[in-house]
Formats: structure tokens, sequence, C-alpha cells
């Protein structure tokens, strides 16, 4: 740190005022300095993007031929829109009623609540598993095993995802996450067909109608 050096000697001249020079010894401040700088190049480093993995539905688990064969009862179709909003209905579509569309959202009210509705015979058996697991009657890999067969169960409900062009990931994401709350095992991402279209088209009454109908004369344009 500060230094200060006595000049002159050891003797003393009388009458004369001593002298002292004042030196800093910045020293310590090159030490802190260079702790500080490897402090943040470790920091940097260490930052890296954030990912989120999305677990997708595999696509040889509902090809075309078992959507076609798919029970109007077991069935459910997601669209979804514009700010948010998402519209749904069941079974096969009619593009001649647009009423079959309804519309909902993200609360635990919302979405959720209808997709537990109807999957009620998966989430006992879930709920089984669980108790067995807590009861230490079978070890958590078999938990995994068994609730995944169960999610995949011939009777419980098949969702298929249409997202329209003015909707955004969050919501797709979203909608992949209530799949993995209510057990939801067989879903697919698909392709909004015209018809889908024509029925958000008839449901909606504000601007977002006429944007949906450029996007259906640009389709059939295309085909």
């Amino acid at each position: 740190m500060s230094e200060i050096q006595e000049k002159g000697g050891g003797e003393r001249k009388k009458g004369k005022q001593k002298k002292f020079s004042i030196r800093v010894d910045f020293t310590p401040m090159v030490d802190m300095n260079m702790l500080l700088i490897t402090f943040f190049m470790l920091c940097t480093s260490m930052s890296k993007p954030q990912t989120m993995e999305i677990s997708m539905p595999r696509k040889d688990l509902l090809n075309e031929e078992e959507q076609n064969k798919v029970k109007a009862s077991k069935a459910m179709t997601i669209l979804l829109g514009k700010e948010g909003r998402v519209y749904y209905y069941m079974g096969e579509p009619d593009y001649e009623n647009p009423d079959m569309v309804k519309e909902t959202d993200f609360s635990p009210n919302g979405l959720r609540a209808i997709l537990l509705g109807r999957n009620q015979v998966v989430m006992q058996k879930v709920r089984e598993l669980k108790q067995k697991k807590a009861n230490l009657e079978i070890t958590n890999e078999e938990y995994l095993k068994e609730t995944s067969e169960v999610r995949k169960d011939k009777d419980s409900p098949v969702v298929l995802i249409k997202a329209t062009d003015f909707s955004n990931y969050k919501n797709l994401i979203d909608v992949l996450d209530e799949m993995q709350i209510c057990n939801i095992g067989r879903y697919a991402i698909m392709d909004i067909t015209p018809g889908d279209l024509r029925l958000l088209q008839d449901k909606t009454h504000d601007g977002y109608a006429d944007d949906l109908k450029e996007v259906i004369e640009y389709r059939e344009a295309k085909q």
C-alpha cells in the first residue's frame, strides 16, 4: 500500500525539516483487476443460451389410416387461432355446422378441464399406479413403463392439434404441456385444412375473419 520514505539518511540535521516522499503501491489493484477479469470470463463461459426441449409426438403412432378409423366419440380437434385464442370440436368435423366449434382458453377451467373430462379412465388408472408406487408395490421404472402403456390405451382419447398461420409457438407449447399434464398419450400435430379455417371464419366476427379468408383463398389457389 502507501509507503512513506524518509530522505536524507539516518542523521538528523538541526534546524532542517524532514522531507517525505509519498509513493502509492498499485500492486494490490492489479491483483484485484485480474481477479475481476477472471471472474467475468468464467461467468461468460458458463452462461450458455437456454433452450427448451419439446417432446413431440411420434408420427408413426397416428398415421393417416388410423386417423380415419378414430371413433367420433374419442376424437378431439384443437384449433389454435390468433392472439392466443383456442377453439375445439369433438368427433368428425361438419364443415356445414360452425356451431360445433367451441372457444376456450388455457385456464385450469378451460382446455385442461375439457381434456381431463375426456380422459377420466386413464387418469384413474394413473392415480392407482401412483398409489402402488407410494406403497412401494412397484418400482419407479415399473411405474413409468405402466403409465406409458396406460396413456396409449385404445380407449383413450385422440387429440389432433392444428395451428393457423396466426398462432404462435407459445400456444403450441402450452397445448403440448396440457397433453402431459392430462396424460394424453395419443395426440398429433397436423396441418390445418381449409375446412377447419372456414369453421373458424364463421365463428369469428371481427377482422380475424377477413384474415382467415385471405389464408383460405391462398391455400386453395396452391392446390
